[in-house]
Formats: structure tokens, C-alpha cells, sequence
């Protein structure tokens, strides 16, 4: 990697600022500044980051006021340009030198800093108006921008005439700093509220102001802008923060405004010249001396112009920048980069080298967010252009892989950034990204941010796509994308998508590429014409040319291409992110709302004639026959109606039929019923034509189960294809109960025998069980969904009751089967319907309801609790070992015992199940935790705002029921050292945790708690005449834990009551048992970690505790 000299630059203008820049600089390879943080304070002890150990020598320890006093003493005041006439101002001696008649009285306070304040007035008003008062007093109203700088840094203080006239810079910026309000930490620059939220930008734009409107008089005169430049370098040294920030702001917007000026005198000098080269070069004749001579002095005053301002430039650069971008500060880092990436856009013939440039590299490596923002951002104006990227090579070399790197960033909007200036490289520098560089970005496409993934997106669509597929603009008019592009588009991104094995992705791969070729991906035609191509050749020659186009697609292929054309039709139809990705939009605007409107038609018409076809062809493929279904979810299915387009409709429910008569898949089954659904709308003028395709399908299937059914109660065996057809039916018949009231085929009384039979002999296959159990389970609830009104029977609601409490019994028969496909479908379906029965169904007014109320029997509780604690609080096998098969099985297995968790607690906070089988959750709240910590988490907040008291004894319930299972495994002897205890410990902890910062709301609930606590460890008494002790005791460190949680008072309290007691118990002669001392040790004043002061509890006085721990 070559390094870049200070003195290298690939420009051939020379300036002084590249000598500033350069002088004394590290190399371009060293490693970059990063800052460090400090708490925030009104002072930095060390302003400087402290990672800069190998500073600028150069730079550094330069006492700049003298150097640029001296450089003022040796300069003229410059004449003004001759377009503008200025008033003449007397040249100015050394120092901040004073007018003559300056009074030495207290200057009133500045009205500059109110006006810029408020922000009301036009600014270049109010420099103009400071402008006419500079040129009637100039020392008056040098004094006056002055104090404008010092109280908009926060400071009381001002420079008074006689402090002007008698004291160095550095003598009156120590005299502000003492003077300086250190109350708060806030400044004009950070304060809150609506006034100070537009101060900054009136700030920047008062200083832009100020140099726009001296640029042709003040700029030019020695004594205002040099010491402008001198003040604000001081207080950029300075150790209060507030001087430091707002300064540097000025000095570099003051920079930033210079840079404008220097811009416009080089091309007034350019001009200038070829206006003399012109004149001169013109014959004898027609030459005129005097505009010769006219253009030479013109060009000697812009010449003298620009060396002054590079001068300023200078100062302001070596003064105040190469300090302040590696400020502790993080804003003032910001402040620093943010300008000079201006800098070298606006002027980058002296500012766009390497020695600027390393700058903003070095700072890419900063820890602060803000900071490696900006330095993106002033990259990607400079990448922007392929006029400046010439110049940027070695920078690239150097910094190329930070850049990449920066993609992974943990601050979603600087990794955004990333990507985005990576594409940037991509179009403007050929081959400096390289694959590798390339394949570390393609995978962000997949992130959950919409905003990182879609930069992405964009990234790769200029990568993988653009040249292939991209229109060519021919004559100023867009090229409509041929055929051809179409097909390579969608084969490229095949590839792609197939190759990043990430095939249940596609929703997101489809919205990372939405906003950059969304128009290619709603190209619906090449979609459906790609998918129905019969030629299954290699490659075939496009019509009317010689061209090639791409080979047919693979059975892959086909599946994946079918998932891109659903994520398409989706995301035009819904116009929003898939679920999961995160967008920080709330809605779409009208525009968006009418394209989504207008997609949705021309998506529709299309595809309606289409779809039967697409069915058709892939029929016997379940996997592609699923996805194809769910088109029909992003219909505008009127258009079925107004388009008259009824004979595919048609044809659609054939190929539904056929569909659902072949496969048994849940996935294609619910997709079919719920496409069905969407077209069962009595709304709609074609209802009469779908209800009786429906009647069709649902007596072709009852029928077949009867006929089934039949022939299982009458044979004692069936073989492999009949127990398939049999089950493959019910699968069918109870996805399309799911979405259909199939009530009417009375299928409940059939599936009931078929059960009862499975259960009475055992001789019913699972694979028929399992339907058989959801289909019962939908005929009650769409019994009671007719029953719901109020003109219901009696007798309809006890039939209903009995159907439901004989499906109840049959569920908790199927709990102790021995397939477990069956138990947790059983517990599933108990669960749902226990909660759907329980008491809350009459809440609403809905008390006619009351005979459906259910409460089940202890011995149903029990099993279901004894059937979490063997299905769900389970160590299951670890993730990650390398077979992605096995942990996605272990992933699937996962959510199902989240799944059955959840049920379970559903159960508990509806007051189905008694509150004390809650036990049997919290005791696994520390185990668990990473498996159900969310689930038992809220299972405990809920509980405690059902009841607080209640909830806290299941708590001390839960930790009993742990003790005493160790100690029936383990014994009384060294329990405490066991892993197990100090797990239970942790649980404890967690369970005091769990009540909050709630100190005096808790306070009799955690003193029950360690009195019933106390109790337990003292309840079993070791055998008459053993020294032992009670084989509970060591309870009582468990019962620590909720010490912090106890006030001082109560500490005392539960001391005296731990001491009668222990009264009744014959200790040990040799000394306090050790569980005992620890407790009391928690009871102390010394551990009260946890009383809050703010509830104004008088604190005790310190009791003795030693006697009582040695009477314990």
C-alpha cells in the first residue's frame, strides 16, 4: 500500500493551504485518531482525543496570536475592488489596536446576539446595519461582533473597551472562562427549547452573511478579520466546552465562507487573464495601452486579494482545524469534517488532495456515530462526480476496505450511508470493488432495516444488473426494455437469489430491489410468460435477430421464480415492507396510494386469464401450487365482475377442485379454502357460482370419508393407501372448515365415532386422529357461533355443552397417548377451548351464555400441568451444530413448546386454571430464560396486576417446591454448595427483581414474603436431642435475596421476629448456623441497597447486630 507524502498532490495549482495541510502531517497510512469519551462537564481537562499520541508537530504548541500579529503588522490595509466603493479605514497597527476616541465605559450589551436569537429580522439587514455602526466607531462596533461571539457561547461576560485596550487574547479569554457560569451545562449551541432550536443555523447564517457582505471592503482591511480569526482560535483552545464548540463552529463556517470568496477570485483572475491575453494579443492598431495597463492592476489587486484570503484560509486551517477534528467533543469532530468535505466539493483545485483528504479517512475509524456519518457524507459528494474521483485513487486504495467494512456498521443510518457511497464507487471507478468487496454487501440485501436493505438493493442492482438490462436513451427518449432484457433480468436474479440459499426470503430480496427496478419486477408479462414457456431447450434464438436468449428455467428455477412474481404482486398491491422489515414511514402518500390503486388493476387484469393456466401446468407440484393460491389475496376480485371475465372464473374453481383432490399438504389446503373464502363474498354478483362449486367440492369429499369411514369401524386392518386416502380426506375436510361453515354435512357425529374408537381400542392410525381432532374441534366452535345470538334455546346450548365437555374428555385421553404429534395437538384444542368456555364468554352482555361456561376438574388441571412439565420445561439439543436441517427442525420444535406455554398461561390469568399452578412456570423462569424468559415474564406481570398479594406467595411457592425437590434428591448435608442451589439463588434474585422500583407499594407484600419464608426454614425441626440443623434452614439464603427490598424499619422487624423464632429451636453450641448468619447479615443496616430516600422514611438509628447473630 503506498503511502502519500504530506507534500503530494495531484493538482498542478500550488497554494499555501496545501503547505498547511501537508506541514508536519502524518502519513496517509498511518492509523487513524479515535477519540475518547468523557463524562460531559462544563471544562475538558484534555480537549484533545487521547488517541493522538504522534501529533501534529507542526501544528502544535504554535503560538498563534503572535505569528499572526506579526503577520498583520507587516501587511497594508488592502485597497478595496474598484466595482464597489468602500469608506477608506486607517491602516492598523499590531495588536487588537483601538480607535482614539474609544471611552473606556461599560459596553450595553450586544444586540446582535438577540436579534440573531430571535431570528426575525433579514440577516443581511442586520450585518449591513453592524456594518454602517463598524464604519462610524470601528472599535465600538469591533466590540460588538465581539461580545456577539462571547455571549453566544454562553457566557455572561463581556469585553469592556478597557479590557480591549490593556489585555492580550489570551488574558481576556481567561478572564471570560473565570467568569463563566458553570450552573449548567447547556449553551446557546445545546440548550433546550423552542428558542434556542433555530439558534445554529441563524448562527452559520449570520457568519456566511458577515464575509458575503465585507468581500469587496472589510475582508481586505488588516485589523477586523484578523483579529476575528485570533479571538476564535484562542477560544478554540480553550478548556470550557461552550467556548471550544461555538468557536470552532464560527471559524469553520468563517472558512467554509472564505473558501466561496477565494473560489470566486480565481475566476475572476481566470477571466481577468484571458481578458488580457485577448487584448494583447490584437494588433497594433487596434491594442489599447490603457485597458492593458487597466487589466495588469487588476490583476495585481485580485492577486493581493487572494493572497490575503489564502492567508486567513491558512490560519483558520492550522489554528483551529487540524486541532479540532480530533476534539474529545463528538460534535465538534462532526463540525470540522462536515466542512472540510465543502471544501473540497467547492473548491477542490486547492482542497481535494491527499493531505486534506486523510483527514476525513483517519476520522472514518471514529467512535462516535455522528462523526463517521459525516465523513461518509462528504465522501459521497466528492464520489458523486466522476470529474473529482480522478483525484481520489490513492485515497480509495488506502481507505477502501473501512468503507467496506463500514457496511456492517451497528448504527443502521451510518451503515446506510456505507452502502450508498459504495455505490457511488461502483458506477464512477471502474473495478475498484472487487468480488470480495462485492459479496461482503450482497447479504445486507436480507436485513431487517428497510432502509439499509433497499441501499442494498440499489447497490445491487447497479453490480449484477444495470449493464445487462438497464434502457438506453436514444435521442433524449427512453428505449422501452426489450424482451430479451426482461428474460436476463429476471435469470440474473434467479442466479442470485438461488445461489444465496435464502429461499424463503424472497419477500425481501423483491423489497430491497422495489425503489431501484421496480419497474423491471412489475413486469407481470415477462413473469407469467417466463413461467408458461412450454420450449424446454437450452437457449432459442429471439425472433428477428441473431441473439441468444437465456435457457429455459429449472424445476428451481420455476419455484423460485413463482416466489418473486407472489413478492411482487404483494408488495404492488399492499404497498409496504413484508413483515419484519423495520420502516420508519407511517403511511403512503396520495400519489403512492394511486399508484398502489392502479398496480392492483393492471395486476389483476392480468393475471385473472392467467392463473388457471399457471394451476394447471404446476398442479402436481405442491410447492409451486401453494404460492400461486395466494395471488388471489391481492385481487381487486370486482374486476371479475366489471371485466367480464366470469368463464375464468370458472376455470379457476376447476383447477381449484383438481388442486385440492390431489394434495394434502396444509399448505396448499389452506391456501385453496382460503382463496375459496375471498371468493365467497354474497357481495358479490358470482357468489350464487362459487357457493355451489363449494357444495361441489364438500360433497365430493363427505362422501368419500363416509365411505372411508365405513370401511375402518367394519375392517379390523387397513393398509397403507387406505389410512393414506382416509387421512388425506380429513386434511381436506378440515382445512375448509377452518375457513367454511361445513356445519349443514353434520361431520361432527362421524369424527366423534372415529375418536371414541381411537381411544376405546387403539386401533386408529395417528395420521387419522390428528384431522379428526381439528375437525370436531371446528364443529363446536362454529355450533357456538350460531348459538352466539340471543334467540338461542336452551336445549341447543346444553347440546352444545355436552358435545363440547365429551370433546374435553376425549382431549385429555389423547394426553397420555403415546405418539406426541397426538398429546400436543390434544393439548392444543383443550386449551383453545377452556379459554373460549371460561367465564369471560358471558362478559359483554352476553349472559344467556352462562349454561356454556366450563370449569375443568382438578385431575384435568393436573395433567395439563404434568404434561408442560414434560413437553415444554425440556433441555432440548444445541443450535449451531452445522446442520442446518437439524437446527431448523430444533427452531420448529422451539415455537411449538413456546407455542403450548403460551396456551398454558392463557389459561392462568383467564382463571381457568387455579394461580397456583403458576408455580409450575415461575420455578423455570431462570432456566428457561432464553427459551420462554418473554412468555413466563408477561405471565408475571399480568398475574401481579390480577393480584399483587396472590402473586407474590406463588412466588415464594414456586422457590419452596425447588427446595424441597433438592433436598428429597440431594439431602440436608451441603446443600448450599450444590449448582443447583446457586441456580436457585439466581431465580430469587430475579424474583426480587420482578418487583420493581415500586419500594413502598411492595413494602407488606416482601415482608409477608420473609415472614412466610422464615416460617418455612423453621417449620421441620431436626430429631430431639441432634445438634443438626432444620433440614430447611438454608431456605434463609434464598430468602436474602429480597433483603435489598425491605426498608430499614422492617429490616428490624423481621430481625426481632427471625429471633423468637429461632427462640424454639436448640442451636448448635459451637456457633450461629451459617444460613442464619448470612440472613442476618442481609438484615443489616450496611446491605439496605435498596431504601429510597425519596419516600422521606427517617432512617433508625444502627442497631447492634452481633449479639443478635451470635444468639442466632
Amino acid at each position: 500500500m503506498p503511502t502519500l507524502r504530506p507534500s503530494s498532490s495531484p493538482s498542478s495549482v500550488s497554494s499555501p493551504l496545501r503547505r498547511a495541510a501537508g506541514g508536519g502531517q502524518r502519513g496517509l497510512s498511518a492509523s487513524s485518531s479515535s477519540s475518547v469519551s468523557v463524562p460531559y462537564g462544563e471544562r475538558d481537562s484534555d480537549h484533545t482525543s487521547q488517541g493522538d499520541s504522534d501529533s501534529l508537530s507542526a501544528d502544535e504548541g504554535s503560538d498563534f496570536e503572535a505569528s499572526l500579529r506579526r503577520s498583520v503588522k507587516k501587511r497594508a490595509a488592502k485597497r478595496p475592488l474598484r466595482t464597489t466603493p468602500v469608506a477608506k479605514h486607517p491602516k492598523k497597527g499590531s495588536r487588537m489596536v483601538r480607535g482614539h476616541g474609544q471611552k473606556d465605559s461599560e459596553l450595553p450589551a450586544s444586540d446582535l446576539f438577540d436579534a440573531v436569537k430571535a431570528a426575525k429580522s433579514d440577516m443581511q439587514s442586520l450585518v449591513d446595519e453592524w456594518l454602517d455602526s463598524y464604519k462610524q466607531d470601528q472599535d465600538a462596533g469591533f466590540l460588538e461582533l465581539v461580545n456577539f461571539f462571547i455571549r453566544s457561547c454562553g457566557c455572561k461576560g463581556n469585553v469592556t473597551p478597557e479590557m480591549f485596550k490593556k489585555m492580550s487574547n489570551s488574558e481576556i479569554i481567561r478572564h471570560l472562562t473565570e467568569q463563566f457560569n458553570e450552573d449548567s451545562g447547556d449553551y446557546p449551541l445545546t440548550a433546550p427549547g423552542p428558542s434556542w432550536k433555530k439558534f445554529q443555523g441563524s448562527f452559520c447564517e449570520f457568519v456566511k452573511t458577515l464575509v458575503y457582505q465585507c468581500q469587496y471592503s472589510l475582508l481586505y482591511d488588516g485589523f477586523p478579520m484578523d483579529n476575528l480569526i485570533s479571538l476564535l482560535t484562542g477560544l478554540s483552545d480553550s478548556q470550557v466546552r461552550a467556548f471550544r464548540h461555538t468557536s470552532t463552529l464560527a471559524a469553520m463556517k468563517l472558512m467554509t465562507s472564505l473558501v466561496r470568496v477565494a473560489l470566486q477570485l480565481s475566476l475572476h483572475k481566470d477571466n481577468n487573464q484571458r481578458q488580457f491575453e485577448a487584448e494583447r494579443n490584437k494588433g497594433p492598431g487596434q491594442r489599447a495601452p490603457e485597458r492593458l495597463e487597466s487589466l495588469l492592476e487588476k490583476r495585481k489587486e485580485l492577486q493581493e486579494h487572494q493572497e490575503e484570503i489564502e492567508g486567513m484560509m491558512n490560519a483558520l486551517f492550522r489554528g483551529v482545524f487540524v486541532h479540532r477534528y480530533r476534539d474529545v467533543l463528538p460534535e465538534i469532530r462532526a463540525i470540522c469534517i462536515e466542512e472540510i468535505g465543502s471544501w473540497m466539493q467547492s473548491y477542490s483545485t486547492s482542497f481535494l488532495t491527499d493531505s486534506y483528504l486523510k483527514y476525513i479517512g483517519w476520522t472514518l475509524h471514529d467512535k462516535h456515530r455522528e462523526v463517521r456519518l459525516k465523513c461518509l457524507k462528504a465522501l459521497k459528494g466528492l464520489y458523486s462526480s466522476r470529474d473529482l474521483t480522478a483525484r481520489l485513487e490513492l485515497f480509495t486504495s488506502r481507505f477502501k476496505d473501512r468503507m467496506v467494512s463500514m457496511v456492517m456498521d451497528r448504527e443502521y443510518d451510518v451503515a446506510v450511508e456505507a452502502v450508498k457511497l459504495l455505490t457511488l464507487i461502483l458506477k464512477n471507478m471502474e473495478g475498484v470493488l472487487t468480488d470480495a468487496d462485492c459479496e461482503g454487501i450482497y447479504p445486507v440485501v436480507y436485513a431487517s432495516n428497510r432502509a439499509l436493505a433497499s441501499a442494498a438493493g440499489e447497490f445491487l442492482y447497479w453490480k449484477l444488473f444495470y449493464s445487462e438490462c438497464e434502457t438506453r436513451t436514444v435521442g433524449g427518449r427512453q428505449r422501452r426494455r426489450s424482451p430479451r432484457a426482461q428474460r436476463t433480468f429476471f435469470h440474473l436474479l434467479l442466479s442470485f437469489f438461488v445461489e444465496s440459499e435464502l429461499h424463503n426470503h424472497a419477500a425481501y430480496l423483491v423489497d430491497s430491489l422495489w425503489d431501484c427496478a421496480g419497474s423491471q419486477l412489475k413486469d407481470w408479462e415477462s413473469l407469467t410468460s417466463l413461467l408458461l414457456e412450454k420450449d424446454q431447450s437450452a437457449c432459442r434464438v429471439i425472433a428477428g435477430g441473431g441473439d441468444l436468449s437465456p435457457p429455459n428455467l429449472g424445476d428451481v428455477q420455476e419455484s423460485t421464480l413463482i416466489e418473486i412474481l407472489v413478492s411482487s404482486v404483494r408488495q404492488a398491491s399492499e404497498g409496504h415492507p413484508p413483515v419484519g422489515r423495520i420502516t420508519g414511514r407511517k403511511g403512503l402518500t396520495p400519489k403512492e396510494r394511486k399508484i398502489q390503486a392502479d398496480d392492483k388493476v393492471k395486476l389483476t387484469e392480468h393475471l385473472i386469464p392467467l392463473l388457471p393456466q399457471l394451476l394447471a401446468k404446476f398442479s402436481a407440484d405442491a410447492e409451486k401450487v401453494a404460492p400461486l393460491l395466494q395471488l388471489l389475496n391481492y385481487f381487486d376480485l370486482n374486476i371479475y365482475c366489471t371485466r367480464r371475465l366470469e368463464k375464468h372464473l370458472e376455470l379457476f374453481l376447476q383447477q381449484l377442485q383438481e388442486v385440492v383432490v390431489k394434495h394434502a399438504e396444509p399448505a396448499v389446503l389452506e391456501a385453496g379454502a382460503h382463496a375459496l373464502y375471498l371468493l365467497c363474498n354474497p357481495e358479490f354478483t358470482f357468489f350464487g357460482r362459487v357457493d355451489f362449486a363449494r357444495s361441489q367440492l364438500v360433497d365430493l369429499l363427505t362422501d368419500r370419508f363416509q365411505q372411508e369411514l365405513e370401511e375402518l369401524l367394519q375392517s379390523s386392518f387397513l393398509d397403507e393407501d387406505e389410512v393414506y386416502s382416509l387421512a388425506a380426506t380429513l386434511k381436506r375436510l378440515s382445512a375448509f372448515y377452518n375457513a367454511h361453515d361445513l356445519s349443514r354435512w353434520e361431520l361432527y357425529e362421524p369424527c366423534y365415532q372415529l375418536l371414541q374408537k381411537a381411544v376405546d381400542t387403539g386401533e386408529v392410525p395417528h395420521q387419522v386422529i390428528l384431522p379428526a381432532l381439528t375437525l370436531v374441534y371446528f364443529s363446536i366452535l362454529w355450533t357456538l357461533t350460531h348459538l352466539s345470538g340471543s334467540d338461542a334455546s336452551q336445549k341447543q346450548l346444553l347440546n352444545l355443552k355436552g358435545r363440547m365437555v365429551a370433546f374435553c374428555e376425549l382431549c385429555q385421553s389423547c394426553l397420555s397417548d403415546v405418539d406426541s404429534d397426538i398429546q400436543e395437538q390434544a393439548f392444543v384444542l383443550l386449551s383453545d377451548l377452556l379459554l373460549i368456555f371460561s367465564p369471560q364468554m358471558i362478559v359483554g352482555g352476553r349472559d344467556f351464555l352462562r349454561p356454556l361456561v366450563f370449569f375443568p376438574e382438578a385431575t384435568l388441571q393436573s395433567e395439563l400441568a404434568s404434561f408442560l412439565m414434560d413437553h415444554v420445561f425440556i433441555q432440548p439439543g444445541e443450535l449451531g451444530s452445522g446442520h442446518s436441517q437439524e437446527d431448523h427442525l430444533q427452531i420448529e420444535q422451539l415455537h411449538q413448546r413456546r407455542r403450548l406455554l403460551a396456551g398454558f398461561c392463557k389459561l392462568l390469568l383467564y382463571g381457568v386454571l387455579e394461580m397456583d399452578a403458576a408455580s409450575d412456570v415461575f420455578k423455570h423462569y431462570n432456566k428457561f430464560y432464553n427459551d420462554y424468559g418473554d412468555i413466563i415474564k408477561e405471565t408475571l406481570t399480568r398475574a401481579r396486576q390480577i393480584d399483587r398479594s396472590h402473586c407474590s406467595r406463588i412466588l415464594l411457592l414456586s422457590l419452596k417446591q425447588l427446595y424441597t425437590e433438592l433436598l428429597q434428591e440431594q439431602g440436608p448435608q451441603g446443600l448450599s454448595e450444590l449448582p443447583a442451589f446457586s441456580e436457585m439463588r439466581d431465580l430469587a434474585r430475579r424474583f426480587a427483581l420482578s418487583f420493581g422500583p415500586q419500594q413502598l407499594q411492595n413494602r407488606d407484600l416482601v415482608v409477608t414474603l420473609h415472614k412466610e419464608g422464615i416460617k418455612f426454614s423453621l417449620s421441620e425441626l431436626p430429631p430431639a436431642g441432634s445438634s443438626g440443623q432444620p433440614p430447611n434452614l438454608a431456605f434463609l439464603e434464598l430468602l436474602s435475596e429480597f433483603s435489598p427490598r425491605l426498608f430499614h424499619q422492617d429490616k428490624q422487624l423481621l430481625r426481632s421476629y427471625l429471633e423468637k423464632c429461632l427462640q424454639r429451636v436448640s442451636q448448635s453450641p459451637d456457633g450461629p448456623w451459617g444460613p442464619v448468619t448470612t440472613y442476618c447479615h442481609s438484615l443489616s443496616p450496611v446491605e439496605n441497597t435498596a431504601e429510597a430516600s425519596s419516600q422521606s422514611y427517617p432512617r433508625s438509628k444502627k442497631r447492634r447486630t452481633e449479639g443478635l447473630c451470635r444468639r442466632c
